[in-house]
């Protein structure tokens, strides 16, 4: 990829840099009614039971599909859980490896690391949940082993650069771009695989992918002289993204992260 020159920003949004990342337990659940899901949801809203290194815990619920190129189950929600530093032995053992609640069934979890200054809200965010016209994007990505330097690095100098000029701008809600550190379960049955989440609050109607999104606020961000189309290119020859949904906000008790950037 060329190199790029970064212009100033002004009123940069927070964005996580590589020395301040956070650590998330990502929860990928089947629950089975609306009983199943009032129980996540009550779990969720009491986050604080996790202690300080906690900063909050958000619940999606599917709601369409947007790009699926994997044969596997469709899931019904994704809990996210944010914390400082590391996740707690208790935590994982709680919400791991411990027995489910009636109604949930767990397809997987695992550890996600932010991406380093790909992970972007406003200063003043206090969640999204009360913008109904808004849905959380979930990109579910397979970067090849391989190239996952190189795929960082892109998302640093080119996604992540978009990605915080829309923020600035309220096109996008965040972009929180996260990489998995490690699989802690994966269901039997759970067949599709991916190494990157990428969570984006955005309004679907009209929306024709990140692509155009992100190559028209790199024009603006950007010195003259960068080949945009090659950098996305790149892009698509080391990753691929087996599922990609659209999903209803549940629960949002996540404000505590923006006090870390």
């Amino acid at each position: 990829m060329p190199e790029v020159t970064h212009c100033s920003l002004d009123s940069h949004p927070a964005r996580i840099e590589p020395d301040n990342r956070l650590v998330v337990l990502a929860r990928t659940i089947q629950a089975s009614n609306s009983e199943a899901e009032a129980t996540l949801r009550d779990g969720v809203m009491n986050w604080v039971r996790f202690g300080d290194t906690c900063l909050g815990q958000a619940l999606y619920r599917h709601r369409s599909v947007f790009q699926n190129a994997a044969d596997a189950p469709m899931w019904s929600h994704l809990e996210l859980s944010y914390f400082r530093d590391i996740v707690p032995a208790d935590v994982i053992l709680e919400l791991v490896f411990n027995r489910q609640s009636n109604g949930v069934h767990l397809l997987r979890a695992e550890i996600l690391l932010t991406t380093p200054s790909s992970f972007i809200l406003p200063r003043d965010w206090r969640g999204s949940a009360d913008r109904p016209e808004r849905k959380a994007s979930l990109e579910y990505i397979r970067v090849q082993p391989k190239h996952l330097r190189d795929y960082r690095n892109a998302m640093r100098d080119y996604c992540g650069l978009a990605a915080m000029k829309l923020v600035q701008e309220n096109r996008f809600g965040t972009f929180r771009a996260m990489e998995t550190a490690a699989v802690l379960f994966r269901a039997p049955e759970m067949t599709i695989d991916w190494n990157q989440i990428h969570l984006c609050e955005l309004d679907p109607n009209g929306f024709d992918g990140f692509g155009k999104e992100f190559a028209a606020a790199l024009r603006v961000a950007l010195q003259s002289g960068v080949d945009l189309p090659d950098a996305f290119a790149d892009l698509g020859r080391i990753r691929t993204v087996p599922r990609w949904t659209f999903n209803d906000f549940v629960v949002e008790e996540d404000s505590a992260i923006g006090r870390e950037v």
